[in-house]
């Protein structure tokens, strides 16, 4: 009778249907983490879009969220001729992009010989690079400000106030932390590839350009992207650099609206900070495909 009474209990139980308690320890406790998670990231760029549309302009009326709405900041934003958001915005492009794409072009090189060359210091050179990145670049702010100041007086277009004395500056803080980065996706490809292609008379720029660059695409991505959404918030050493107000960056630019105590600028502030968010957004949705197996595939060691 017991026994009739166990199978008619648990045939009332749906099939594939687990209690609630075994589903909420085996996976029903991730999505709760998932979800503060997501509410923790999500509210600081609710906040700022908040402070943008409130056309009070202040951090203490913009406590609550949505509570008016205008485009004044906006057109604040672009309506100030002492401030001017679009040359900042152009040159923030302009130095994100070559510095990227330089970023990208050396780095890959780079790694191409340390992965496919033998010669004397390869070892010791990829711990180098390993280990200057230890030191940030904030460390050597006082250094690079003396190096540009005796360069300008010698050549004045990388001297201080230059932006492409800046992107040289950037260049050199990341092609170590890169080039460490793609040698290891580089490992990943098959040497037969590249014996292959030397047999049939391939030289190494061929093999480089035609057979190995089309093949680590995922990585060039993801170095790109990382380098051009740092540069996009890089404050420090911009601000140290550029002198000129028509030649800085978003970053330098927009302090200036909040620089002084009890600024009134908050909403315009916010309004910039919405503004030079689109095109981070647009590349990352743009290589979004190639972000995960890029990280991934570099882990692998060679």
């Amino acid at each position: 009778m017991s026994t009739l009474t166990t199978q008619a209990t648990a045939s009332t139980v749906p099939a594939g249907k687990a209690p609630f308690g075994q589903w909420f320890k085996a996976t029903g406790w991730r999505h709760l983490v998932a979800i503060a998670a997501t509410a923790f990231s999500v509210f600081p760029l609710l906040y700022v879009l908040s402070a943008a549309l409130n056309p009070t302009g202040t951090m203490a009326g913009s406590s609550s969220l949505f509570t008016e709405f205008g485009t004044g900041n906006f057109t604040e934003l672009f309506a100030n001729q002492e401030r001017p958001f679009g040359r900042w915005f152009v040159n923030t492009l302009v130095i994100g992009t070559v510095t990227s794409a330089a970023t990208v072009f050396l780095g890959a090189m780079a790694a191409y010989a340390f992965s496919r060359m033998r010669f004397t210091g390869r070892r010791v050179g990829l711990l180098t690079l390993l280990l200057l990145q230890m030191f940030p670049q904030l460390l050597t702010v006082v250094a690079i400000f003396l190096l540009l100041n005796f360069i300008g007086d010698i050549i004045p277009a990388l001297g201080l106030g230059s932006q492409l004395g800046l992107i040289m500056v950037y260049l050199g803080g990341a092609l170590g932390v890169n080039t460490y980065l793609m040698y290891g996706f580089f490992n990943t490809v098959p040497t037969s590839l590249d014996e292959a292609a030397r047999i049939d008379g391939a030289s190494h720029v061929q093999v480089f350009f035609r057979i190995i660059m089309p093949l680590v695409t995922p990585i060039l991505a993801v170095v790109g992207l990382l380098a051009f959404i740092g540069i996009s918030s890089e404050f420090v050493i911009a601000s140290v650099v550029l002198t000129d107000p028509d030649s800085q960056t978003l970053a330098v630019g927009l302090y200036s609206y909040v620089a002084q105590q009890r600024s009134e600028n908050w909403g315009v502030f916010a309004a910039g900070a919405v503004i030079a968010a689109v095109p981070v957004m647009t590349l990352f949705l743009f290589l979004q495909r190639y972000i995960t197996s890029g990280l991934t595939a570099g882990g692998v060691k060679g």
